[in-house]
């Protein structure tokens, strides 16, 4: 097997759904070092490279291998020291804007990031979210001194990064001369990473320091990286010493972050931490009212209470369902009936939320062909535990219920052992394409 041509394939696949800038910073210097019974090493230059690629990337990098190599069983990586890695850092790779910017980040604001078309006016209140939007009205009203840090978190698609975004816009027109920056966590990792390579770890230090609002999204990938977990640590410390506001944003309690460490939990808690769950329908029905005034689109309230009512996911996966009708709607230039709707819709709504707990157990078990009251007792045989930790991922991920019912309903479990399962199921879906496969063909079953 030629290894160095396998992965120059793989990166020209990896560098088409990526940054160049990601593309440059992490995966420069890597190469396929050997393979071993199906095993691929994948040689890297430093722990930074390796942590952020098995955090980041490793779903993607095992994929585009799997698909070039039919062989592949699990992909690992190595820090490979090279002779003239003594020389790297004089190579400048630090890169700030790129030439060619996607369509929709032509809106964004160079200088801090910030997307000027996240507001608040623009902001649906509810019940899934009030809390969190009080807190950040608080924040607005005195930066630096009211939950600081302020640490929102839930599932994607539920309007976390446009309740930042807006805190930083509302920021900037409210205090002209305050400094504020919006970034993802990536980002600053690449930057610190790159600083490194290039002897810069001050101005580094000093281009964050500046700043009188930090916004931080997706900070759930920071567990398991030591040296970027102390910088942001550092960099916490200044900002609150100085009363300067500081927001992160993650799709996971900081206490659900793996192996994020006890001060970065203490100084997160010092602040506000406090979630975003799904939308109610009385929320759905006024987000897709909102975005039908933007799109300047009249739809009969029937079909927009339909949706309303059937499409009960996250809030992209709503204005994905709407778009989808528009487009239908605009196409035919007529109004669309119900029955219209309903067939557009069927085969992308997720699986309704109230199926029935014994439901789930009853499909989970058929397709692993075990006996349904076996998922319910106290055993350890592997394949039963398995189909029970399904059980359990399945109920929370598809059908938000919650940890301690999913526990009373499965044998009177403790909530405890119900998020070790969930957490169980979500690490090993990283790495088991055979259990991704299985999952995907339950769901199927749900429908």
């Amino acid at each position: 097997m030629n290894t160095k041509e396998l992965w120059k394939n793989c990166l020209m696949e990896i560098e088409t759904g990526i940054s160049k800038a990601n593309f440059s910073t992490w995966f420069k210097n890597t190469s396929i070092i050997k393979e071993d019974t199906g095993i691929i090493y994948i040689g890297v230059p430093n722990e930074f490279v390796r942590d952020w690629l098995i955090n980041k990337y490793h779903k993607l990098i095992t994929k585009t291998i799997a698909d070039a190599y039919e062989n592949m069983r699990a992909v690992e990586y190595t820090i490979v020291k090279t002779e003239n890695s003594k020389q790297e850092p004089t190579v400048t790779t630090e890169i700030t804007i790129e030439k060619e910017l996607p369509l929709k980040d032509l809106y964004i604001n160079q200088e801090d990031n910030l997307n000027p078309r996240y507001q608040f006016n623009s902001f649906i209140v509810g019940t899934f979210n009030e809390l969190a939007y009080a807190a950040s009205q608080a924040i607005i009203e005195s930066p630096g001194t009211k939950y600081n840090p302020f640490f929102i978190y839930g599932g994607t698609g539920l309007g976390k990064t446009h309740l930042i975004q807006a805190v930083g816009n509302s920021i900037k027109e409210k205090y002209p001369n305050k400094k504020v920056h919006y970034m993802t966590l990536e980002k600053f990792a690449t930057d610190f990473v790159n600083s490194l390579q290039n002897n810069k770890a001050n101005s580094f230090k000093e281009k964050y320091r500046k700043y009188d609002l930090l916004i931080i999204d997706d900070i759930q990938f920071i567990g398991k990286m030591e040296k970027i977990q102390e910088e942001l640590f550092h960099t916490f410390n200044t900002f609150h010493e100085n009363n300067k506001q500081i927001i992160f944003s993650s799709d996971k309690h900081p206490n659900y972050i793996p192996e994020l460490a006890d001060r970065l939990k203490s100084r997160f808690a010092a602040g506000m931490i406090v979630d975003i769950s799904e939308p109610e329908y009385e929320s759905r029905l006024a987000i897709l009212k909102v975005k039908l005034r933007e799109l300047n689109v009249d739809l009969a309230e029937e079909l927009v209470e339909y949706v309303a009512g059937s499409v009960q996911g996250n809030i992209r996966e709503l204005e994905g369902s709407l778009n989808l009708i528009v487009c239908q709607y605009r196409l035919k230039n007529k109004p669309l009936t119900l029955m219209e709707v309903k067939n557009l819709l069927k085969n992308s709504m997720r699986p309704k939320k109230n199926m029935a707990i014994k439901d789930v157990v009853k499909i989970v078990s058929e397709y692993y062909k075990l006996e349904e009251a076996s998922v319910y007792e106290k055993t350890r045989k592997k394949e039963i535990v398995k189909a029970r930790q399904v059980v359990m991922y399945l109920l929370r991920e598809d059908f938000n219920v919650s940890y301690p019912l999913i526990g009373q309903k499965l044998g009177g479990k403790d909530h405890t052992t119900v998020i070790h399962s969930c957490l169980k199921i979500k690490e090993d879906l990283k790495n088991d394409s055979q259990l991704l496969q299985e999952l995907e063909q339950i769901r199927i079953m749900f429908k």
